[in-house]
C-alpha cells in the first residue's frame, strides 16, 4: 500500500485500541466502583471504536488491492468478509453496539455493556500470530492482558475528575485505594500474560535484541515499567496524603495521572505500528 494509506490504517488501529479499551474499561470500573458521570465519555470511545472498527475493515480491502480503491471493491471486501478477517469485524461491531445500548438499560444494562464489551476485546485473539498457536492458552492470556489493561485505563479519567475538585478528595481517595488493591492482582496478570506473549510472538532472546519487532517489544517494556512507577508513587504518597484532603497530594495525584496517559497513548501507538507492520487487525 502507498505510505499515506500505511499510515491513515496504523492511525485508525490506534484509535481501535483507544477506542474498544476506554470504553470497556470503563463500563467495568464504573460497574466495580458504582462510579457516575461516565456514560457520555463511554459513548464518545464506543462510537470512536465502532468507526475505527469499519474503516480498519476497509482498509483491509485497501491492502489486498495495493491501493485506495480496495476500500470501496465490492469483491475484495467480499473476500475479506469469509475471512477470519470479516468474523473479527462481526464481533467487534455486535460488542460495541452491545456496550453502547446498555448504557441506556438501566441496571441490566451494566452487564450487556461490560458483555458487549468483553467480545470486542476478545476479537484481538480471533486473528493473527496469536490466534495461530496450537494451543488456547495464548487467546486466553491475550484476553487477560487486555483486560487489565482495559481495567486500568478505565480509571484513569473518573479518578483524575475527582481528584480536581475538593469536594471530592476523599472519594478520590476511596477510589484509588479499592483501586491498588484491586491492581495488586491485575497488574501481575498483567506482566506475566504479556511476558508470556511476547515469548510466543518472539520466541528466543536473539530475535528479542536482533529484530526490530524484539527492540520494539523493548520500548514498550520500557514505557510500561515507567507506567508501573507512576502507579507506584499514586498508591504508596499521593493516594494516602489525598485521603487527608491535602491539596497538594491532589496536585501530583492529577499531574501524575496527565503523565500515565501519555505513556499509555505511547503504548498505543506502538502496538499499532507492531500490529500494523505484522498485518494484525
Amino acid at each position: 500500500m502507498p505510505e499515506a494509506l500505511i499510515l491513515a490504517a496504523i492511525v485508525t488501529k490506534f484509535l481501535l485500541y483507544l477506542g474498544v479499551m476506554l470504553s470497556t474499561g470503563t463500563v467495568i470500573v464504573t460497574f466495580v466502583f458504582n462510579l457516575r458521570h461516565t456514560r457520555s465519555l463511554t459513548i464518545v470511545f464506543s462510537v470512536l471504536g465502532l468507526i475505527a472498527t469499519i474503516f480498519g475493515f476497509l482498509f483491509r480491502g485497501a491492502s489486498l488491492t495495493g491501493d485506495i480503491t480496495g476500500m470501496i471493491d465490492p469483491e475484495m471486501l467480499g473476500l475479506l468478509w469469509n475471512t477470519p478477517v470479516g468474523t473479527v469485524f462481526i464481533l467487534r461491531v455486535v460488542g460495541l453496539s452491545l456496550l453502547f445500548v446498555g448504557l441506556f438499560l438501566g441496571r441490566i444494562g451494566i452487564w450487556i455493556s461490560i458483555i458487549g464489551g468483553i467480545s470486542a476485546l476478545l476479537s484481538f485473539a480471533q486473528i493473527g500470530h496469536i490466534s495461530g498457536n496450537k494451543f488456547a492458552l495464548a487467546e486466553f492470556a491475550l484476553l487477560l492482558h487486555l483486560l487489565a489493561i482495559a481495567f486500568w485505563i478505565g480509571i484513569l479519567i473518573p479518578l483524575k475528575r475527582l481528584a480536581s475538585s475538593s469536594s471530592t478528595y476523599i472519594v478520590a481517595a476511596k477510589i484509588g485505594h479499592r483501586f491498588g488493591i484491586i491492581a495488586s492482582v491485575t497488574v501481575p496478570i498483567l506482566i506475566v500474560m504479556g511476558g508470556y506473549m511476547s515469548y510466543e510472538l518472539v520466541g528466543s532472546i536473539a530475535a528479542l535484541t536482533g529484530t526490530a519487532y524484539g527492540q520494539a517489544l523493548i520500548i514498550k517494556v520500557v514505557l510500561v515499567g515507567s507506567l508501573l512507577g507512576l502507579a507506584a508513587a499514586n498508591k504508596i504518597r499521593f493516594i494516602p496524603a489525598l485521603s487527608t484532603g491535602d491539596p497538594n497530594a491532589a496536585t501530583h495525584l492529577t499531574r501524575s495521572l496527565f503523565f500515565e496517559w501519555i505513556i499509555i497513548i505511547a503504548v498505543l501507538a506502538l502496538t499499532a505500528v507492531l500490529t500494523t507492520n505484522l498485518a494484525l487487525p
